[in-house]
């Protein structure tokens, strides 16, 4: 890949101030760890993401396309290729009646609140969740049994040759925090969400609520992607971590979390070495003792 060149053809497309070469991709993850993507540039609308997408292919050049960060371990040796990051630039919103249609980069926390100040129902659960909507539908995210698939009506999104495509309802195919994103690949573009009439007043202690118990069940104060695991058929994850004798577990700069053991933090500059390693020492440590195994919930990208 001729960096250069390619940081130049999307300067044209996306403004050279929404082009970021050799960045450090530790300035956007939510873990605070990876090493440097060739490329990372922030494209203001759909128009922009067809044609850097259409581009790089063109080009031949790998690319990923990222939210705020929250559920990705980037090696150390960074991203090879272009990230597409689609977070404030890509966060555009509008309310009619019950139904809120959203960019994919606007956080879906920030859209329980917009709900709940227009008196919408439905997605409290998304109080507190830190990633945004376009990751929210890539893999049905959820909390307090809520997910993003009860109120998720119609999807526009890009497929893998850059064509612009619409899912609704059962299309979305919504699983286990998996969606049709996951199987089939390409990127959400912005999604109609259809909610309910309800009490502002009771929709906002609800999530006061649930902003409550965050507070005292998880280690919101550090570095950390929330949930490592997704959580095993008739087992709680952070229980069979805490079984195996792990609490506090630490391999450099990563520790599993003393508050939750579902939860590996950065505690002193952790590395993402560190954060890998950790992951496998549980998941081998919880197959030894209970037989389980632990798959991932986070991703873990970049060059090996």
């Amino acid at each position: 890949m001729d960096k250069n060149y390619i940081a130049g053809a999307l300067g044209e497309i996306a403004g050279t101030e929404n082009v970021f070469v050799d960045e450090p991709m530790k300035n956007h993850t939510s873990f605070k760890v990876g090493g440097p993507a060739d490329i990372l540039v922030t494209p203001k609308n759909t128009a922009d993401v067809c044609r850097i997408v259409k581009l790089l292919k063109n080009e031949g050049v790998p690319f990923f396309i990222m939210g705020n960060g929250t559920n990705l371990v980037v090696r150390d040796k960074g991203i090879r290729g272009v990230v597409i990051k689609l977070l404030d630039n890509f966060s555009r919103y509008t309310v009619k009646g019950d139904v809120i249609e959203a960019e994919a980069g606007i956080l879906i926390s920030k859209l329980s609140r917009i709900a709940m100040e227009h008196g919408l129902t439905g997605l409290e659960f998304a109080e507190g969740i830190p990633g945004t909507l376009g990751g929210a539908i890539a893999m049905n995210a959820g909390a307090y049994n809520g997910e993003i698939r009860d109120v998720a009506e119609r999807t526009e999104y890009m497929d893998m040759n850059g064509d612009i495509r619409t899912v609704c309802g059962s299309e979305h195919q919504f699983g286990k925090r998996t969606s049709f994103i996951q199987t089939r690949g390409g990127v959400v573009l912005k999604t109609e969400l259809r909610l309910k009439k309800g009490s502002v007043d009771e929709i906002k202690a609800l999530m006061d609520e649930f902003k409550r118990r965050r507070k005292e069940t998880q280690p919101l104060e550090l570095p950390s992607a929330g949930s490592v695991f997704k959580r095993p058929e008739g087992y709680y994850t952070g229980k069979l971590v805490q079984d195996c004798g792990l609490r506090g577990y630490r391999i450099g700069g990563a520790e599993v979390s003393t508050k939750h053991c579902g939860f590996i933090v950065n505690i002193d500059n952790a590395k993402a070495e560190d954060i890998i390693n950790l992951i496998k020492h549980i998941q081998y440590t919880v197959k030894d003792r209970f037989g389980v195994d632990l798959q991932t919930e986070v991703k873990i990208i970049g060059e090996e």
